[in-house]
């Protein structure tokens, strides 16, 4: 996995998406493999997940193995992260339980950072083109 010098995270822009809502964008050119945003936020149970889903309708969620879940609903880019078939991004396991979002190829000024959820429930309402899912 490629490191760049200046932080990444700088150059991450919240704006409207044309895919759902917000989305995050870059600014500049990011090579393939490169890290780029360490997913943070507040560490929950299982059962806490499952309360903040269906009680807050909280999704800005993310798994990180057996009973452990980052809720990022407090962050300021991360939760913004869209779904889409072909996406640009993957998440990784980090050093310290942690988990990083790193691009999958080269990502160009201007593009929407986006993942595959991984979720079959998400395909009734993807929105890209290809998508082969439906």
């Amino acid at each position: 996995m490629r490191t760049v010098k200046e932080k990444i995270e700088n150059y991450i822009l919240v704006k409207t998406s044309q895919l759902h809502g917000n989305g995050i964008f870059t600014s500049i050119y990011i090579p393939a493999r490169t890290r780029i945003l360490k997913i943070s936020g507040e560490v929950i149970s299982g059962n806490e997940c499952e309360r903040r889903e269906e009680e807050e309708n909280n999704v800005y969620i993310f798994w990180n193995g057996d009973d452990c879940y980052i809720d990022t609903a407090l962050t300021d880019k991360i939760k913004y992260i869209n779904h889409r078939c072909d996406y640009n991004c993957d998440v990784i396991d980090g050093e310290d339980n942690s988990l990083y979002l790193i691009s999958s190829r080269d990502i160009l000024p201007g593009e929407e950072l986006t993942i595959d959820y991984g979720y079959d429930e998400i395909y009734n309402y993807c929105s890209c083109v290809s998508c082969d899912n439906k």
